[in-house]
């Protein structure tokens, strides 16, 4: 299962198991097949910390 929390602390979304997870080459982007669905998922904290150090 995925869980996300969201950044106000009172929101969580729970998927159902998870099939397969594919991450892209060199990129932090995974795409997460679940029994139902499918996400694309970008992590991009990275960035903003890296801008944020400029």
């Amino acid at each position: 299962m995925v869980v996300i929390e969201f950044p106000d602390g009172l929101h969580e979304y729970v998927t159902t198991p998870v099939r397969r997870v594919l991450r892209l080459a060199g990129r932090d982007v995974f795409y997460i097949e679940t029994a139902n669905s499918r996400y694309r998922l970008e992590v991009r904290e990275r960035e903003r910390a890296e801008a944020a150090a400029r």
